[in-house]
């Protein structure tokens, strides 16, 4: 089995994080997004992978090398961002076994692959939305995929694809591929995976779904936090430092300093972060960042920022009201 993962894109929405380094390695939870999605693709024994990159892809690689030598890696690069289907046609070349798993590179995601994996049927990670305009979707009958659309401008499924795409006959996905290339068939001006599939399933390939309840989007601050609060809530550590108030989960990397501060609840402090006389919750400090007297709540603070403020000094009356902006 080969996982494809696509991480080419700019993480326009992650703006000023990504203007230098690719979304997918951002901290969330104490590791970048890309380790999270790693290590649970090798606890499902899935030990080769592609890797799809753009912008910055010599981060990722240097990550991958780096990080987790034991994975039989491949890189290809995409140069230019014409859709997810165009991202897994131009990694063709390195398919050399009969199942592929795709994931996206900005999703981590919480479900048992064990029972998918082991029916050798191609299956898809759905989630039951309100509002399917903004996923691909998949209509079912008898337990079977009959059509796949991408966002759908009327409600026809409630069953959004969320980026886990388990294909068990890679043959005839690539044969697919190509075919869209061939007829030039595009959908809201890219070349997208959702219609290769649909040329998969009117060929005769059945699919099947699976429930991913655990699906967790980083593609915008708000979500990246939230992911965050996830993952602390679920794999936080038990650090604790001296003169350092801990309101758990947190998560509190070894080499970080964190001298009379708060921290919590819901905050990372990645490695060689300094974090002194501060109260943080709610919130991400990246690799390096330096933070000294403030109070950050729902914050994304990027790697080596420094932000300082100063204590006020104050002498009020009584019945007095006072308001800092």
């Amino acid at each position: 089995m080969r996982a494809v993962i696509p991480a080419a894109g700019f993480g326009t929405r992650l703006k000023p994080h990504t203007y230098s380094l690719p979304k997918v390695l951002l901290n969330v939870g104490g590791k970048p997004i890309l380790g999270h999605i790693i290590e649970k693709l090798l606890d499902q024994n899935i030990h080769k992978a592609t890797f799809i990159t753009g912008y910055l892809g010599e981060q990722i690689i240097d990550y991958v090398g780096k990080n987790y030598p034991s994975l039989k890696a491949d890189f290809i690069e995409q140069e230019e961002l014409l859709g997810l289907g165009h991202a897994i046609h131009i990694a063709g070349p390195t398919f050399d076994d009969d199942e592929i798993f795709i994931i996206l590179g900005d999703t981590v995601f919480d479900v048992d692959l064990k029972p998918v994996l082991s029916k050798k049927v191609s299956s898809l990670g759905v989630k039951t939305v309100d509002d399917p305009s903004r996923f691909g979707v998949a209509v079912c009958e008898n337990g079977k995929i009959i059509k796949l659309v991408e966002k759908p401008k009327e409600i026809i499924s409630k069953l959004a694809l969320v980026g886990l795409y388990y294909i068990s006959n890679t043959k005839l996905l690539v044969e697919s591929l190509n075919e869209l290339f061939a007829k030039n068939i595009k959908t809201r001006g890219e070349y997208q995976l959702t219609d290769a599939l649909q040329i998969m399933i009117e060929r005769g390939e059945i699919f099947s779904t699976f429930q991913v309840e655990g699906w967790y989007d980083c593609g915008k601050p708000e979500t990246l936090l939230s992911t965050n609060r996830f993952l602390l809530s679920n794999r936080g550590t038990n650090r604790r430092v001296d003169n350092v108030v801990i309101n758990d989960p947190v998560f509190i990397a070894e080499s970080a300093i964190v001298k009379n501060s708060v921290i919590g609840p819901f905050t990372t402090i990645s490695e060689n972060c300094e974090v002194t006389d501060s109260i943080i919750r709610n919130s991400i400090i990246s690799s390096g960042a330096k933070i000294g007297r403030v109070i950050l709540e729902d914050s994304i603070i990027g790697s080596s920022a420094v932000v300082n403020s100063n204590y006020k000094k104050m002498n009020t009356g009584d019945s007095s009201e006072i308001e800092f902006n």
